[in-house]
């Protein structure tokens, strides 16, 4: 026998374990170089995923939007001019630490509140838009929402133009109380003025728009439209669930599920929204023809 054969034999040669990585290997990873989808769990680069309008490349799950990032997707470049962006909420309530959170959420956000609004173009036509965003107090709709979004619906009704809004919201912010659930009356009452002048009103609804906004200026759209998958609903599932002691089918409150009961007129993929408010905008224009 050879003697590297008796040494082997001997002296099994140890197996080799997947080391931890050091805290020094894990810093030179770039934090948020990947993500993963909820709802299909493959792993994709995220440059690829904002490339592709932040949508997932394997089962096309549509990852929420903040509000630059609509706007760089959706709006003609250089074209948006924001309003009333200095507008911030008080504390009307002396509620406990609400300044503190809203400040938090001002650092976090590098937004002044929930709700941006502001003149633009899509395609060359010339809107008034409100984007909600999920990112500062999670979308809620407090006293200051509320009025930049009235403020965007008379803009848009000054300039005859149509009055876009994305809706992204947890409903109404229960530190301002009654303050906040007025907002739902009084934008809703903006809306119908605009309306009765003939301004046209686009709601599109993005995951998650719930409470006091799904029961408000949301859902009053002259198009109610969603994105794939969005959550829209009024009372959490497991409330209506306990109230009519029945179970609800798994795809309820979903865009989808609205779609096939008649509370939404269509449900636009994101790679296609520009086209589909195109065509909206086109055959609402003087001479316009109905093409979709």
């Amino acid at each position: 026998m050879a003697l590297k054969d008796l040494f082997s034999k001997n002296h099994p040669k140890k197996k080799k374990y997947a080391q931890i990585p050091t805290e020094t290997a894990k810093n030179d990873v770039p934090e948020g170089i990947m993500s993963k989808c909820p709802s299909c769990k493959k792993i994709m680069y995220t440059k690829e995923l904002v490339k592709n309008l932040k949508v997932c490349l394997h089962c096309s799950h549509h990852f929420p939007m903040n509000s630059k990032e609509r706007i760089d997707s959706f709006i003609d470049e250089g074209s948006f001019m924001e309003m009333n962006d200095n507008m911030i909420s008080k504390n009307p309530l002396n509620f406990p630490d609400y300044l503190e959170k809203l400040e938090k959420d001002r650092q976090k956000s590098k937004l002044n509140e929930a709700v941006v609004t502001g003149i633009g173009t899509v395609n060359g036509y010339k809107i008034v838009v409100a984007i909600m965003d999920s990112s500062f107090r999670m979308g809620s709709m407090g006293s200051v929402v509320g009025e930049k979004i009235t403020l965007a619906i008379e803009k848009a009704d000054e300039l005859n133009v149509p009055f876009i809004i994305f809706t992204a919201s947890g409903g109404a912010r229960m530190q301002e109380g009654a303050l906040s659930l007025m907002q739902m009356a009084k934008t809703s009452v903006a809306l119908k003025r605009f309306s009765n002048n003939g301004g046209l009103i686009i709601s599109i609804m993005t995951h998650p728009t719930t409470g006091g906004v799904s029961a408000s200026f949301a859902s009053l759209g002259d198009f109610n439209l969603a994105e794939p998958g969005a959550l829209i609903a009024f009372a959490g599932r497991r409330v209506i669930e306990q109230s009519i002691r029945e179970e609800l089918p798994e795809d309820f409150q979903t865009s989808e599920f609205l779609l096939k009961h008649g509370q939404l007129d269509a449900i636009i993929a994101r790679n296609e929204l520009i086209e589909k408010i195109t065509t909206i905008l086109e055959i609402h224009q003087p001479g316009g023809v109905l093409k979709w």
